[in-house]
């Protein structure tokens, strides 16, 4: 029988508690899904500390440290992952972290960080040459740090075992809930397609997100910075595809009267905000159609076009394809199982 994978993600005083908890619960998920197939778990989780015991995070609330860092050899972990949150600046200069996570770096088979953890690998010089990603909070100031480090805005995750875009063995994922895509993409290298699509649907969410810096549209990002007052408004659209996301309501979400949301937003960011819409559920579209994780009819639904014929109208305009071709063309094959 196999061992199980030991899983260790280091906490410490204000964590982001999303940063451990939502990664950790996909490999929880996998376990069970596992144990449907009459199959032993994959996976045991750890929580790692200063000292053992309870961790106030950035909720509120504590989180227990099963071990002190310290006393654990890092070799008896496959995967140690080092989440972020408002207390990162105090451990940029916790020595005994870093100096963990430099013994741990050859010893363990992955290590990787979640959001503005990033900060905390580059300190301990783990970053340097490699092509990483953070929060987008944090990206000018991992650059500004790190100047040796290759940052990518626009990445959910940088975790590539096949080694032609990233890295299987240190890498970084972006701001938050993209620590969850971090540990499904891990799920996929290690148990296949199957087993990480089922953790996927049983968690609501999408196997591989629409979108490049994540926890938003790819659109967002350069947009936010031209137009840093509709932020929290490009933000909340990619979470409300499947809505009402008429001028009205997004002029209620942006405190304006419609018609000045159409004007200020078509000044500064070149389009109405009803075409921004479209682009996202675009994009949204055909990642899950690239993906091939649910039928056209679903991902019309799922995107907001109501309607599979409205989808393939506006697939036609946007890139000259319908959305049966495009799965077609660009559909990918889940990745085999790992036996390492």
């Amino acid at each position: 029988m196999e061992t199980p994978r030991a899983i260790a993600c280091t906490i410490y005083p204000d964590v982001q508690v999303l940063d451990v908890t939502g990664p950790l619960q996909v490999f929880a998920s996998a376990n069970v899904e596992l144990q449907r197939q009459g199959r032993p778990a994959a996976y045991t989780l750890h929580l790692l500390a200063d000292a053992v015991g309870p961790v106030l995070c950035s909720a509120g609330f504590a989180l227990v440290a099963d071990a002190a860092r310290d006393d654990e050899d890092p070799a008896r972990f496959n995967t140690v992952l080092v989440p972020g949150g408002w207390g990162v600046d105090v451990q940029l200069r916790n020595e005994q972290l870093l100096a963990w996570l430099q013994r741990a770096e050859p010893r363990v088979r992955r290590l990787g960080s979640v959001c503005s953890g990033a900060l905390i690998l580059a300190q301990a010089g783990l970053l340097d040459g490699h092509c990483v990603t953070t929060h987008w909070d944090s990206i000018d100031t991992l650059r500004a740090r790190h100047p040796q480090v290759d940052v990518a805005a626009d990445r959910l995750h940088t975790y590539d075992p096949s080694g032609r875009e990233g890295d299987g063995h240190v890498f970084t994922s972006a701001g938050v809930t993209t620590g969850i895509d971090l540990a499904l993409a891990l799920v996929e290298h290690d148990l296949g397609g199957p087993i990480a699509l089922a953790v996927a649907r049983r968690l609501v969410m999408f196997l591989r997100r629409p979108g490049g810096q994540a926890q938003f549209s790819r659109f967002l990002a350069p947009e936010a910075t031209r137009a840093p007052r509709f932020a929290a408004l490009l933000e909340w659209i990619p979470g409300q595809l499947a809505g009402d996301l008429s001028l009205d309501v997004l002029a209620g979400r942006a405190c304006m009267p419609p018609r000045t949301l159409t004007r200020v937003f078509q000044r500064e960011l070149g389009m109405t905000p009803g075409h921004y819409v479209e682009r996202v559920r675009v994009e949204a579209a055909s990642a899950l159609l690239a993906h091939a994780q649910t039928s056209v009819s679903t991902v019309a639904r799922l995107c907001g076009f109501r309607h599979p014929e409205t989808l393939r109208r506006t697939f036609h305009k946007h890139l000259a394809v319908s959305p049966q071709a495009f799965a077609e063309r660009f559909g990918v094959i889940a990745t085999a199982p790992d036996q390492a």
